[in-house]
């Protein structure tokens, strides 16, 4: 019951409660700590990981996303937060993909394809249908070199570029502990929301929390 009772909360939108998205999976796919169901809802805040060999669908008004295999990721309200692996989108509310201070973002408000990858500290944007921009959040950067790859740019159609996270961004923060699998950002942002990420990597099944942050 602790696990079916959360997971069916995930249909139930709360008042007011924008950017939820539906996830198709055959299985293989985990939100928050938990499998996931097919046609399940999911939130802004939400953590979604893909294991190896399968794949997993979000649509939203306007947009989907093709989640790759072995890629870990967090919904946001108008993006998807891509700590590692790869996603394909299709959207035309210009929905966005960010990893660390690298934002991809659709230049015109119509239909627009668009990949992005993160492997090995390496972004690489490739424009399937229409443009999209690489931007910086010129906080985070680390002192710029003068290149291409520092200042972002314009990916055109059918182009693809590669962008280097620790040169756009500066080197990325230490693991808190040799056992850590997550970038620390992740474990402090499921505790803010919950404090179910936490939970699940440190508390090793102590808590009783619902599947998605949405639900306190």
């Amino acid at each position: 019951m602790l696990v079916i009772v959360p997971v069916s909360l995930l249909g139930q939108t709360g008042p007011g409660q924008t950017g939820a998205a539906i996830l198709h999976t055959q299985g293989g796919v985990w939100v928050n700590g938990y499998e996931a169901r097919d046609s399940s809802a999911v939130f802004p805040g939400d953590l979604l990981e893909t294991k190896p060999g399968f794949s997993a669908n979000l649509t939203l008004d306007g947009s989907t996303v093709l989640i790759q295999p072995e890629t870990v990721g967090k919904l946001q309200e108008g993006l998807f937060e891509l700590d590692h692996g790869g996603v394909s989108v299709g959207t035309s509310k210009r929905f966005k993909v960010r990893v660390n201070c690298i934002t991809v973002v659709p230049v015109l408000n119509e239909w627009t394809q668009y990949e992005v990858t993160d492997v090995n500290g390496t972004v690489q944007v490739a424009a399937r249908k229409d443009d999209v921009n690489v931007e910086h959040q010129m906080s985070q950067r680390k002192a710029a070199t003068e290149n291409e790859s520092s200042h972002g740019g314009t990916v055109r159609e059918g182009e693809q570029k590669n962008y280097d996270v620790t040169e756009a961004c500066g080197a990325p923060a230490r693991p808190a502990s040799p056992s850590s699998i997550l970038n620390p950002k992740w474990i402090g942002a499921g505790a803010a929301g919950g404090g179910i990420l936490l939970c699940v990597l440190l508390c090793r099944g102590g808590g009783k929390t619902p599947v998605s942050t949405w639900q306190p």
